[in-house]
C-alpha cells in the first residue's frame, strides 16, 4: 500500500490554492455581492451612485471654491480618474482586511483555502470598480480622449499595481486582524491618509515645490502615487492636447522608465509579505476565532 507525504491540517499551498479553487472563489464573490445588496433599492447602482457625489463634492471644493479648474486642463477627469482608482484601494483593502475575521462561522465549520476571502474581497471590489471605469471612459471620450497603446498599457499597469497592493495588505491585515482586532482601526486610518498620500486631489509639483526634490522621491516610492499617475498619464493627459514637451514638464520624472517598475515590484513584495505572514497564522484562526 502506498503512503503519501503526511501534511500540517488546515495548512495549505497558498495563493496556488486559490488558483485551483476558482469556482469556490466565484461562489464567494457572487455571495459577497448578493450579501451586500440583500434590501437595497439601487443595488449595483451604488456603484455610480457613491463616487458621483463625492467626486461632486471635491469638484466644487477644489475645482470651484480653490480654483483648480482654471490651473489644471480638464481638472474633472484629473479628479475623477484618481477618485475611482483610489476608491478601489479602499474598498478592497477595507473589506479584505475584516474578510476573516467576518466570515469566522464559515472558517470553523469547513476547511477551504482561507486567501479565498481577502482575494474575493478584492475581486468584489473590481467588480464596483468596473462601472465607474466606464463612466470615466465615456467622460474621457467626449472630452477628445484619442488613447495610443502606452495610454492603455499604463491605465492596465495602474490597476494591476493596486490590485497587488491591496491584496497584499488585505492577506497581511486579514490575518493580524483574527489576533489583534485593532488593525481594523489601523487599516482605517491608514485609509484616511490614503487619498492624501497620493496626487488624486493636487499636483505631484506641489509636493516637490513644498518639500523639496528628496521628499518628492521619497513620495514617490509609495506605489499609490505612481498608479494614480498612470491613471492621469492614461485618461487625463490626452485630452489637455498637450505635446511631448507638455507631457515631461506634467508628469513625474521617469514615471514610465523608473517608477513604474519600482512600484509594481513594490507591490509584488507587499504580496509575497502578506502572504507569508497569512501562512504563518492561518493555522490558528480557527481556535481564534
Amino acid at each position: 500500500m502506498a503512503t503519501g507525504e503526511l501534511a500540517t491540517p488546515g495548512s495549505g499551498g497558498g495563493l496556488r490554492d486559490v488558483v485551483r479553487s476558482r469556482y469556490l472563489l466565484k461562489l464567494l464573490v457572487a455571495k459577497e455581492l448578493k450579501v451586500r445588496y440583500r434590501g437595497s433599492v439601487l443595488g449595483l447602482l451604488w456603484s455610480y451612485v457613491k463616487p458621483g457625489v463625492q467626486f461632486l463634492v471635491f469638484w466644487f471644493a477644489l475645482g470651484i471654491f480653490l480654483g483648480m479648474n482654471d490651473s489644471t486642463p480638464n481638472f474633472p477627469i484629473y479628479l475623477f480618474s484618481g477618485i475611482i482608482l483610489i476608491n478601489f484601494f479602499s474598498e478592497a483593502l477595507g473589506n479584505a482586511s475584516r474578510s476573516i475575521v467576518g466570515n469566522g462561522g464559515l472558517i470553523k465549520k469547513i476547511y477551504l483555502p482561507r486567501e479565498l476571502f481577502p482575494v474575493a474581497s478584492v475581486w468584489v471590489s473590481a467588480v464596483h470598480f468596473l462601472p465607474q471605469l466606464l463612466i470615466l471612459l465615456v467622460a474621457a471620450v467626449l472630452t477628445g480622449w484619442r488613447p495610443g497603446l502606452s495610454e492603455l498599457a499604463a491605465a492596465v499597469a495602474g490597476f494591476l499595481i493596486v490590485a497587488l497592493l491591496a491584496t497584499g495588505l488585505g492577506l497581511f491585515f486579514g490575518a493580524v486582524n483574527v489576533y489583534f482586532r485593532d488593525s481594523e482601526n489601523f487599516v482605517d486610518m491608514l485609509l484616511m491618509i490614503a487619498t492624501w498620500a497620493s496626487p488624486v486631489l493636487y499636483h505631484w509639483q506641489m509636493v516637490r515645490d513644498s518639500l523639496g526634490t528628496t521628499a518628492l522621491t521619497v513620495y514617490q516610492i509609495n506605489p499609490l502615487t505612481t498608479a494614480v499617475e498612470l491613471f492621469h498619464y492614461a485618461f487625463w493627459l490626452p485630452t489637455t492636447g498637450w505635446d511631448a514637451a507638455g507631457m515631461a514638464a506634467d508628469m513625474p520624472p521617469s514615471l514610465l522608465t523608473l517608477w513604474l517598475p519600482v512600484a509594481l515590484v513594490t507591490s509584488a513584495l507587499v504580496l509575497l509579505l502578506g502572504q507569508f505572514t497569512f501562512r504563518r497564522l492561518e493555522g490558528r484562526f480557527a481556535q481564534e476565532l
